[in-house]
């Protein structure tokens, strides 16, 4: 087994219309379903940077180390547009933290409220993600690669869309007491279609926390 079913909050129904109303458009043919992702500890401070890109820069974030077995690999070209690349850098760290969080067993980790928005859905995926894992007595391990990476800012600037797909044909679970390693044989089952709805912090210059997420399963369009 790689990862656990578990429904995503009905919330996610409404995503494709709020994407349509944030960004101004766009092709939304997702299926909200699930997902797993990491994260740790940390504050955060407000940055006095000029720049949208030295805000990002300048924030005091998470530390999150990933064991040796595990590898989170993001073969995605970063936009030119300084808004656009910060809400994409976090919303990789989101799913980075999400996958922290399982690895650190913990379910009330700090990454991944630090990533998301508070009482939105995103943290609450976040949040049953993790524990799905903990309660089953499972890490991760392998490698996930994620690629196609695409962002979508609306008119304001204050919100955006970020998909990506994740090919985990390489990722498994593993249980934390005996270290078995969960392998399953690779199917349409491995990969993953990801919409996320990114909004910029009002607290903390040049952050972006996740709002809202659909995860497609069986992605075929993300096959290599």
């Amino acid at each position: 087994m790689k990862r656990r079913t578990l429904p995503v909050a009905a919330a996610l129904a409404a995503t494709a219309a709020l994407l349509l109303t944030a960004c101004g458009g766009g092709d939304d043919n997702s299926k909200s379903n699930e997902k797993i992702a990491g994260a740790g500890t940390g504050g955060a401070k407000t940055s006095a940077s000029p720049s949208a890109s030295d805000a990002a820069a300048g924030i005091d974030r998470p530390a999150m180390t990933f064991p040796s077995d595990f590898e989170m690999a993001f073969d995605i070209t970063k936009p030119s547009d300084a808004k656009e690349a910060a809400a994409l850098g976090d919303a990789e760290n989101f799913v980075r933290a999400i996958n922290y969080g399982i690895i650190r067993q913990d379910p009330e980790d700090a990454a991944y409220k630090f990533y998301s928005t508070a009482g939105d859905t995103a943290q609450t995926y976040a949040k049953k993600q993790i524990k799905q894992y903990v309660d089953g007595s499972w890490t991760v391990t392998g490698v996930q690669r994620y690629s196609q990476g695409k962002v979508d800012l609306a008119a304001d600037g204050k919100r955006a869309s970020v998909s990506f797909c994740d090919d985990d044909s390489k990722f498994y679970g593993k249980e934390v007491k005996s270290k078995k390693i969960l392998k399953t044989s690779p199917s349409d089952k491995d990969y993953y279609y990801f919409e996320i709805v990114m909004t910029a912090s009002q607290e903390v210059r040049g952050l972006w926390t996740a709002e809202d997420i659909e995860v497609q399963t069986e992605a075929t369009q993300c096959k290599a």
